[in-house]
């Protein structure tokens, strides 16, 4: 995830101290003061004496960048680890605080960074989970690693690139990662079901807590509700896809889609676009 937001000091702000995870508002006890977490570790690296707020302000009237709204100013990066890795491989906040440290390092060398340990995921899924949060410019020069391609990705006063090729080797190095500390994976290579992005998945939880709020009311009124599962537009539309492709032909694929009025354009039948 990529932020634009110039108050650096939000983003230690959100690892540490407890947040409404629908509104993203800091959650405040009886006396209006925001409500530490229950349990997190948190370092910073790259920031010398000052804090990571601190650092990426001096790093950037250093170099003379992200002076405007529109600049990239931070990168977040989120490690999760498998549930049954604390119960079945040892897996504890300190370990998995040690491999985020070490996995930043390696991967984000010369950046501003924090790096923080949550015990605990959305849906209290039990996960183990490290934050990754780097300033995007580079304080130092770095040594030029197998993974950097160009000068920017190892020179001072230059900015982090989030490519695709970047990406595919974070997630080699996180397979490895696991590998060497003996605890669980998944192909992180390969597609994972459906991919859903971060506005889809927010929008999925908001519209199920309408629903079961709305279910809620149906029930104390002595009523039967109808619905149990909130769906999103883009959510039914996959699933209706996916209903026509299977064991389907490609004349009989597009008659089925056009029946459920889903348009299907075609150009040089390399690129294609379909929608509702």
């Amino acid at each position: 995830m990529t932020s634009k937001n110039s108050n650096y000091a939000a983003a230690e702000s959100y690892l540490t101290f407890q947040h409404n995870e629908y509104t993203g508002l800091p959650i405040l006890d009886e006396k209006g003061r925001p409500k530490l977490r229950d349990s997190y570790l948190l370092d910073t690296l790259e920031c010398g004496e000052s804090s990571f707020a601190m650092a990426c302000l001096i790093a950037n009237r250093k170099y003379g960048k992200n002076g405007r709204r529109e600049d990239v100013k931070t990168h977040h990066y989120i490690v999760s680890f498998d549930p049954k890795d604390a119960v079945e491989n040892g897996l504890t906040m300190e370990k998995a605080q040690a491999l985020g440290l070490q996995f930043c390092k390696d991967n984000f060398p010369g950046h501003p960074a924090i790096v923080c340990t949550h015990p605990d995921g959305h849906n209290s899924a039990g996960n183990i989970h490290v934050h990754i949060v780097i300033g995007s410019l580079r304080v130092r020069t770095v040594e030029r690693q197998t993974f950097m391609d160009k000068p920017c990705d190892w020179e001072a006063g230059k900015k982090h690139r989030c490519t695709s090729a970047m990406l595919r080797h974070l997630r080699v190095a996180v397979m490895e990662m696991c590998e060497q500390a003996d605890l669980n994976q998944i192909n992180l290579l390969e597609a994972q079901g459906d991919h859903v992005s971060e506005r889809e998945y927010w929008a999925q939880r908001r519209g199920q807590r309408r629903l079961d709020h709305a279910n809620a009311k149906l029930a104390a009124e002595g009523q039967q509700p109808t619905q149990t599962v909130y769906q999103t537009e883009l959510d039914k539309l996959r699933k209706q896809i996916y209903a026509c492709i299977k064991n389907e032909l490609c004349d009989n694929f597009l008659r089925k889609l056009r029946l459920l009025s889903i348009a299907f354009h075609s150009i040089h039948d390399k690129n294609c676009s379909i929608a509702a």
